[in-house]
């Protein structure tokens, strides 16, 4: 058995450990709102409910491993005392992972991740209507666990108000689990579903999406593309350039016949066909083609 010194190891080994051992881990995707009213949404995976009377949901926005800064989630908490702490179901997984993207301060996630923001009853930040569960939380108190790279920050949250998607509720109003098909992170990037077993979602962490608002509009009007789908073609950096537009179409037999049919359906199809084998950016092509 190997046995390991935390102090003998780099913050990004030790955190590598930590994540694929203490897991899944229950995803709070926490909507908050800075000084100047701008709303973020961002993914943390260290996360659980710690009391039921008063009711208590804590996560913790840690520190950067690789250069020591802050999350805007933590920044925004600790100007306004309040979050949307909102669960995760399959259905909005790869939105979800494609907010976790780095954007710059006072880019709107709900924008760039294709979610609907929904007005809160009791807090200021949104709620993300396409969540199954959302609390809204006041902020009772902030606790720094370091100051270094990876160092927790527990966000002690008190729920004022939860709202549940009655199409996971039995006749009892009692939560029925397999209807609310919750995911759950693991070590690099494996997640877990609560329904079926493990996946992989890549994360985007060196990369920026162009994002759900820059995908056409008659890709996101079709009423082909899934939530998840939707997610993962915006989480591309860049589109293909038209030179590799034409050389994949040129090869394409499949495709060449498509487009000389005109029939715009078959060609949103043929994208979904390659989006779902997850070659995204031969999806891209067909779409742009």
């Amino acid at each position: 058995m190997l046995s390991i010194n935390p102090h003998d190891l780099s913050s990004a080994q030790l955190q590598a450990y930590l994540q694929s051992a203490v897991a899944p881990r229950p995803i709070a995707f926490a909507s908050t709102m800075n000084a100047k009213g701008q709303p973020n949404l961002s993914p943390f995976s260290f996360f659980n409910v710690f009391s039921s009377n008063p009711p208590i949901l804590i996560f913790s926005p840690a520190r950067r491993v690789r250069d020591n800064s802050i999350k805007h989630t933590l920044s925004n908490v600790q100007e306004w005392q309040e979050v949307v702490i909102n669960v995760v179901d399959f259905a909005m997984v790869q939105q979800m992972s494609l907010s976790s993207t780095d954007y710059a301060e006072g880019v709107n996630e709900f924008v760039k991740a294709g979610f609907t923001a929904l007005p809160s009853m009791l807090v200021k930040p949104y709620r993300v209507k396409e969540a199954p569960v959302q609390f809204e939380c006041k902020v009772n108190q902030v606790i720094a666990l370091g100051n270094q790279g990876g160092a927790g920050n527990l966000v002690i949250c008190e729920v004022l108000k939860i709202h549940i998607h009655e199409a996971v509720l039995d006749e009892k109003g009692a939560i029925i689990q397999e209807k609310l098909d919750l995911v759950a992170r693991l070590g690099g990037n494996w997640y877990s579903r609560a329904n079926a077993g493990l996946f992989e979602v890549p994360k985007p962490l060196s990369t920026l999406g162009i994002g759900v608002d820059a995908i056409p509009e008659f890709i996101k009007k079709s009423g082909l593309f899934s939530g998840n789908d939707l997610g993962l073609l915006g989480n591309v950096d860049a589109l293909p350039s038209p030179e590799e537009v034409a050389i994949f179409v040129k090869q394409n037999f499949e495709l060449k016949a498509v487009l000389s049919a005109d029939e715009p359906a078959k060609k949103l199809k043929l994208a979904l066909t390659y989006l779902h084998k997850n070659d995204v950016q031969a999806a891209w092509k067909v779409l742009l083609a």
